[in-house]
């Protein structure tokens, strides 16, 4: 018997005295990171403030924690400014289903909130974390993933991509020395499992991803001069919204902890946590571009779709089709319908396959070919968008600009307070 063990770098799920794999435990890991669910009251008033109903994603629970998601949305009602932050770590030439969730959402983010986005390519951390990887390695992977990424449909007016390697210097090095002044390594050590045998590159790489949900990082977005030797006071008030994945969250434990500390203080970043999109053979697992019977990959064929998931996606069924017609399935467990969870936007339909495979109605093999079809048109339709990136529309994308956004259109003034303006550019 083990507990779940998550981190950045690896994820571990837990087993029962039999040694059976468990499914990751969600409530577990939300309040001993001290994390708070998102409930229909938080749901409620998202779609009271911007006036959109939550996705699917949220109303799903796929996204499921946060910290002070509902600060942000304090922010979007007044109309203050704010940004989103997420990244990728490249290390492969291609993404998989699973890398494409937080993006997916990110976007959606964006369209609703209309705020600028900033995305990390961290090409320097799988360099230093991956010993098989050279640093020219993960440039290529970087360039390779964010024409993957555009292909999600980000707004190139309002979107910045940088590669960690190529970008990094100037104010936003100058905050990452600042904060790595202020950081210990026993609070590295507490918060990441480092040793003494552990590079010095690795102690300072979270310097890098924790600074970067600083807005004085990025002073060509705001139309500050990024030539100057000073850091912007009042850019670094602006806070910033981060989507991600749940193992991610010990950096920003690191940066919540400390931004109070820089010289031009920075709000404590806010976080919107998804979970893992289960691995094809089931529970407790995640799917990794290492293995790839683990993952379907948007540069996968219809057959090779079809092929993963009719042999390497976990059943819920029994054992044979009497028995199944008898008892019924377990959709809880069943991988297909996981991934409709995902994939299926319609909810009654995706309650209609939910209810007929738990009575037996349905088959694992009717289960399975439904989510062939929607994973098969959800990666061409992927890849059609893919093919239209040229290394011209990469460029746009990746240099460093003054970005251009309108935010909350009805903000909402404070009783007996000046209202601030969304956005002056």
């Amino acid at each position: 018997m083990a507990d779940q063990q998550i981190d950045p770098w690896s994820v571990q799920a837990g087993t029962d005295e039999q040694g059976n794999t468990l499914a990751f435990d969600y409530a577990a890991i939300s309040q001993k990171w001290n994390t708070k669910l998102i409930d229909q009251n938080l749901l409620d008033r998202f779609e009271r403030v911007t006036g959109r109903r939550p996705h699917r994603w949220l109303r799903r629970g796929l996204f499921f924690s946060h910290r002070d998601f509902d600060r942000i949305l304090d922010c979007y009602e007044r109309g203050d400014r704010f940004f989103l932050y997420t990244g990728r770590g490249p290390s492969s030439g291609s993404v998989h289903i699973g890398h494409t969730i937080p993006f997916e959402f990110t976007r959606w983010l964006q369209d609703v909130f209309d705020v600028p986005l900033v995305i990390m390519l961290t090409d320097d951390e799988k360099a230093l974390f991956k010993e098989k990887l050279t640093f020219e390695d993960v440039m290529q992977y970087s360039r390779d993933n964010a024409k993957d990424i555009i292909a999600m449909g980000f707004d190139v007016k309002k979107t910045f991509i940088y590669s960690d390697l190529k970008y990094i210097s100037g104010h936003f090095l100058l905050n990452a020395w600042e904060f790595s002044k202020l950081v210990t390594f026993n609070q590295v050590r507490g918060a990441f499992g480092f040793n003494e045998s552990t590079s010095i590159g690795r102690c300072f790489f979270p310097s890098l991803q924790c600074v970067a949900a600083f807005a004085t990082s990025y002073p060509e977005i705001w139309g500050d001069d990024p030539k100057s030797d000073l850091r912007s006071k009042q850019t670094a008030k602006i806070p910033c919204l981060v989507p991600m994945a749940i193992d991610q969250d010990p950096y920003f434990r690191l940066v919540r902890e400390n931004s109070h500390r820089m010289r031009f203080p920075s709000p404590k970043p806010a976080i919107i946590h998804s979970k893992f999109l289960t691995a094809l053979q089931g529970p407790g697992g995640k799917m990794s571009a290492s293995d790839p019977t683990s993952a379907i990959f948007m540069s996968d064929t219809p057959n090779q779709i079809k092929n993963k998931i009719n042999r390497y996606a976990f059943s819920g069924g029994r054992d044979t089709m009497e028995e199944h017609r008898k008892y019924g399935g377990n959709p809880d467990v069943d991988v297909a319908y996981q991934y409709l969870t995902y994939f299926e936007d319609d909810d009654e339909k995706l309650q209609k396959l939910y209810d007929d495979y738990k009575s037996g109605a349905l088959t694992t093999g009717e289960l399975k070919k439904e989510c062939i079809a929607i994973m098969q048109e959800y990666v061409k339709e992927f890849q059609e968008r893919r093919n239209a990136v040229t290394d011209e529309v990469l460029q746009q994308y990746m240099t460093p600009r003054r970005l251009t956004w309108s935010g909350n259109p009805n903000p909402v003034k404070p009783e007996g307070k000046e209202m601030k303006v969304a956005n002056k550019n």
